[in-house]
């Protein structure tokens, strides 16, 4: 086995965790509110992830080997980097988690993906240049979300504004990725301390908006495992293992089925049925959101998920 059908595989498996977790999300909905909920998986991703920090470091360390100066300089970045990542992560999984109280998990799953092709319109703002061809998948996608959420009235259901919501804070997320994994940072150190922002964070409304309670917590412990665990923990390290070993063409592609999943197991697991208008829509969807995601000549492609 090669080593990019390794990564191809590494990075499969991480979609279908994050396209599976939708239901998990939903299920867990039934027990806890979305501030305890995501609370509780955020403080589960960040001690998940704290000794992959370590082990991470330390293989870095043995490749280059960095003085003690600019280690500090690492971390210190690293860490503002996490929680400015975990601030906007906080708003986009909060907005997703309301919305998926009152939706499917695949329409949920659908929907988030659009934050692909909104990246691209929001850099713009940024002063970077777009394809005009990008523009022709932004329409695609809107019809698509037409379809797939707009009712015979014209109106939309409160869950899918929720996460369409989410969808364009996710695009705000990915850029402030994009923005501190430039520099000289630390990925994995910025996704844990990201987590342990959303956790902290989440814990203000939960306390004004909610009544957690732990016999709550703990019937809905499998959810939130699932979601801490796998999502947070094994999902990101597959990705970052599979990132050096793929082409950065093929990965954000493969990663697109997230949505795909978010969709068979919300049929399998939760019996959730889609109509046939439904169903076009997410075809549409999926297509923009492949295509936005093919470079152009002499482009590279770059899609980030923490």
């Amino acid at each position: 086995m090669t080593r990019q059908l390794q990564g191809n595989i590494m990075l499969l498996i991480a979609s279908l965790i994050w396209g599976s977790t939708f239901v998990a999300q939903s299920a867990g909905m039934e027990f806890v509110g979305p501030f305890t909920y995501n609370m509780s998986r955020s403080f589960i991703g960040f001690l998940v992830l704290l000794p992959m920090v370590i082990l991470f470091r330390k293989r870095f360390l043995r490749l280059h080997p960095l003085s003690e100066r600019q280690q500090q300089k690492l971390d210190h970045s690293s860490l503002i980097g996490g929680i400015c990542c975990g601030a906007v992560l906080f708003i986009a999984s909060s907005l997703q988690q309301v919305g998926i109280s009152s939706t499917t998990a695949g329409k949920a799953g659908f929907i988030t993906a659009l934050y692909i092709v909104i990246v691209p319109i929001l850099g713009i703002l940024m002063g970077k240049k777009i394809a005009k061809i990008i523009w022709l998948y932004v329409m695609m996608a809107i019809f698509g979300f037409y379809l797939l959420c707009i009712k015979d009235d014209f109106s939309i259901g409160r869950g899918d504004f929720y996460c369409l919501l989410c969808a364009v804070a996710y695009s705000f997320h990915i850029m402030v990725i994009d923005h501190f994994t430039s520099q000289f940072t630390d990925g994995v150190l910025i996704s844990c301390v990201q987590f342990l922002t959303v956790g902290i964070l989440s814990l203000v409304p939960t306390l004004l908006f909610e009544t957690p309670s732990y016999s709550a917590i703990w019937d809905a412990r499998v959810t939130i495992l699932y979601a801490g665990i796998l999502s947070s923990g094994v999902a990101y390290t597959l990705q970052i293992l599979a990132q050096s070993r793929t082409s950065p063409t093929i990965a954000p592609l493969i990663m697109s089925m997230e949505s795909v999943f978010a969709v068979v197991f919300g049929w399998l697991i939760l019996n959730e049925n889609l109509s046939l208008k439904e169903m076009l829509g997410c075809i549409i969807v999926f297509l923009a959101v492949v295509l936005a995601q093919l470079p152009a000549p002499g482009s590279k492609s770059k899609t980030s998920k923490a």
